[in-house]
């Protein structure tokens, strides 16, 4: 079998509904619609964690972020007296000594190509864990928009990944492209904004459509080599979008119908979106809702180059999926033990069919939801279903045991009545950006004052 080659495009904060193939009618994404239509969509593919840091080392093991010991971003939060408990001291790193992404696919026969954002640690990076080319400059990387530049260099990206899958001549390649779009602080090109000035966020919505025309630039490069028929192309998120205000922008975007977004292990902050396509493999106009996780990546892909699957990692190939086979029932796990910049708590959570378990670590407290009726989160059936509550507990409990995680302990110095202010009084989880009147935007903007200072 002939390797095929492998582009891998992952956005940095890009939610479940950002691209107009998920039904976002005020984002113009045509390429992204086109590479839907040539491949499979899925509608409920996770993040392992909803936020950066822990789901990208997720993804470049294949191994839990739980057991990893790193499960939110670097450095972290820190411990604040409104925070019930305080945070486990994590892994700052991916040590060497775990094998990751480019380590098996070079075994495999493929040249690897590291470009853009990293994010899981500084004392080892890309060039480090194996990838041959790497062009990496920063994690937080703006530019000014231009004729020929976005605001969050995502021009400069794409040209270096068309350098790379260049020079690779004939040999089969992975291109790993970690865009920064579209984390804040953002910017767009103003004719752009000018056109999306009726969208929900005007500049994300440039913002959108700029990253969508540098994927239609790199699906043109594959056709004038003539190796689109050849070339798996993904497309995903390291998480879901944000929707609460942060930083100076007071609006970004909204998960809506799904609660929350990043930082919160809610549907909304894990539901990312992704679209696979391979001509002549995966049938196009394929939409996927079995569940899937990104910590599959590695198993998945090498078993669509035809290469071995590792049985050490805690990832399970979908790649039967893709082919036109069912994908099995499965059950997922995350845990999360931090409280996060959007407002997040610790908690664990389940996805088991229909059923969303989710677990909160500084309250006594466990909600459970049917996800399939109830994609919004809003019916908490905890009460009503208490032998379904046991038996998901015991299986969470029994998984964390397994992946010998990290805690919360509590905190001596914690302010009850800040606690409750920011996080029980005020619940941001239910703060639905796209439905929200003039009080609850002025709710969310005191709440975040808060947040930023305590």
């Amino acid at each position: 079998m002939t390797l095929p080659n492998i582009i891998f495009v992952l956005c940095d904060d890009l939610g479940i509904n950002d691209l107009h193939c998920y039904g976002r009618d005020d984002h113009n994404t045509p390429n992204l619609d086109a590479l839907a239509e040539q491949g499979a969509r899925f509608t409920s593919s996770y993040a392992c964690q909803a936020i950066c840091s822990a789901s990208r080392a997720g993804l470049l093991t294949g191994l839990n972020p739980a057991r990893l010991h790193l499960t939110t971003f670097l450095p972290g939060r820190g411990d604040k007296t409104s925070q019930r408990v305080l945070h486990p001291e994590i892994m700052m790193h991916i040590p060497l000594d775990i094998k990751t992404f480019p380590r098996y696919f070079k075994e495999a026969g493929y040249t690897t190509g590291f470009i853009g954002k990293w994010h899981i640690g500084r004392e080892y990076g890309p060039k480090e864990h194996g990838f041959d080319h790497v062009y990496f400059k920063g994690e937080g990387r703006c530019t000014t928009p231009s004729e020929t530049e976005g605001g969050k260099a995502e021009y400069e990206l794409t040209d270096e990944t068309i350098k790379f899958i260049e020079s690779c001549d004939d040999k089969p390649f992975v291109a790993y492209l970690g865009h920064y779009t579209p984390h804040i602080p953002y910017s767009a090109k103003e004719h752009l904004v000018d056109k999306n000035k009726d969208a929900f966020e005007p500049v994300y919505a440039a913002l959108i459509e700029t990253l969508d025309d540098t994927i239609g630039i790199l699906m043109g490069k594959l056709d004038e080599l003539n190796i689109s028929e050849n070339t798996i192309f993904v497309f995903t998120s390291d998480n879901g979008g944000l929707h609460v205000p942060e930083a100076n922008h007071e609006r970004v975007t909204h998960n809506s119908p799904y609660r929350a977004g990043k930082g919160y292990i809610y549907e909304g902050g894990q539901r990312v979106p992704l679209i696979i396509r391979w001509p002549g493999h995966i049938k196009g106009n394929t939409v996927i809702d079995a569940p899937v996780n990104n910590i599959d990546w590695i198993p998945t892909l090498l078993e669509l180059a035809g290469a071995p699957v590792p049985q050490s990692i805690d990832g399970i190939s979908f790649a039967k999926g893709l082919l036109g086979e069912p994908i099995p029932d499965r059950k997922i796990f995350w845990h999360f033990p931090h409280y996060t910049n959007q407002g997040g708590r610790p908690s664990g959570a389940m996805r088991d069919g229909k059923w969303l378990l989710v677990e909160l670590y500084d309250e006594n407290k466990v909600e459970l939801y049917d996800i399939g009726s109830d994609v919004e989160e809003k019916q908490d059936l905890a009460e009503e279903n208490p032998d379904v509550v046991s038996t998901m507990l015991s299986e969470l409990a029994a998984w964390r045991k397994e992946n010998d995680v990290q805690y919360n302990t509590p905190n001596p110095d914690c302010n009850e009545e800040l606690f409750e202010d920011l996080y029980i009084h005020f619940d941001p989880s239910k703060f639905d950006p796209l439905k929200a009147d003039d009080q609850q935007w002025t709710l969310v903007n005191e709440w975040r004052k808060g947040m930023d200072g305590k």
